[in-house]
This record gives structure tokens, C-alpha cells and sequence, in this order.
């Protein structure tokens, strides 16, 4: 007679479990985890199972679920991809020469005033928006505190940035490409 401790103790499998893991089948078959053919060959073996150990082993190696994105995160992602494509969509604004000064003088005043230097008409340009000055064989463009920004090549030059000839500067919105010297 054997002794009940060494026979492993094996449990029924029952209707719950069962359905279960046919629902766990189910679902990764609909979402494309699992094929129709492994499907139903594993849907009559969860039947046919007698413990919940075989019953486990039917779904165990089925691949994670996809990760299910709330709507509102897909609203939100669709939102800014729409953005992106009218951006991108819009026409790169008008690229002006613009000439580097020759002559004594050392400064001059950029911006939407009449009474700079370089008066421009554009509405994202400041009253006085920007200032070029020589600095020996140089040309420095400093921003002095305008709204919208003067801008080197993609730069920032809020302090003062060495420009030459080929240099593209911006004024606000207003795209110059830098030409030698008038």
C-alpha cells in the first residue's frame, strides 16, 4: 500500500477555471495572439483537461496583450499629428537679402519704426527690435528686448552674435540671408 504523502496532490479542474481560460484563449485569438487552429485544438483540451495545472499550461505561453491607450490619449495624440501636418503644410516664410553695411558708420537700428535704420513691415518685428554694430573687421547682431526674438542661423542672440555674409537672421517671423557689404 502507498503511504497518501507520497502521491502528488492533484485538483479538478472546474467549470470556472475552465472557462477561464477558454475566455484567456479567446481574447488572444481575437486579438491576433493566437491562431484559429491552435485555438480550437487548445479550446477542446481545456475541455477535456482534469487539473488546473493542465489547464494553465494552455495560456501560459500566449504573448502579452497590447497595451490598450485610453481614447483621450489617442484624441490628444491624433490632435498634436494634425498640428505637425498644418505646420508643416504651411509655406517657409520668404527669404530677403539683406546687405551688410560698408561706410564709417558703426550702428545701426533694426526694427518697425520709420525711424530705424532698417525699418521693417513686419508685425512680428519690434518698434526697435534689434541692433547691428562693427566690432573691428566683425559685425555683431544684438536683440534689444524684442517680443519675438532675433535669431542667428537657428541662435538665440539676445547678447550680441557674430554675423557674415551667408548667415540667415530673423527678426520675429521676417528670414534675411546675410550678402556682403553694400
Amino acid at each position: 500500500m502507498v503511504a497518501s504523502d507520497s502521491l502528488p496532490e492533484v485538483f479538478r479542474a472546474s467549470d470556472e477555471d475552465r472557462d477561464d481560460v477558454i475566455r484567456k484563449l479567446r481574447d488572444g485569438s481575437a486579438e491576433g495572439r493566437l491562431s484559429q487552429e491552435t485555438f480550437l485544438a487548445r479550446v477542446d483540451r481545456a475541455l477535456r483537461a482534469k487539473s488546473a495545472e493542465e489547464l494553465a499550461r494552455l495560456h501560459d505561453d500566449l504573448p502579452a496583450p497590447p497595451r490598450r491607450i485610453p481614447l483621450r490619449d489617442r484624441v490628444a495624440g491624433w490632435r498634436l499629428t494634425f498640428a505637425a501636418a498644418v505646420q508643416s503644410a504651411r509655406p517657409a516664410p520668404a527669404m530677403r537679402e539683406l546687405a551688410l553695411p560698408r561706410g564709417p558708420r558703426t550702428a545701426f537700428t533694426i526694427g518697425r519704426s520709420p525711424d530705424c535704420d532698417l525699418p521693417l513691415g513686419d508685425p512680428t518685428v519690434s518698434w526697435l527690435h534689434a541692433e547691428l554694430r562693427r566690432s573691428g573687421d566683425d559685425w555683431v547682431l544684438a536683440d534689444l528686448g524684442s517680443l519675438n526674438g532675433t535669431r542667428v542661423n537657428g541662435w538665440r542672440a539676445d547678447s550680441g552674435f557674430t554675423v557674415r555674409a551667408g548667415d540667415c537672421v530673423r527678426f520675429g517671423r521676417a528670414v534675411f540671408r546675410l550678402v556682403g557689404r553694400w
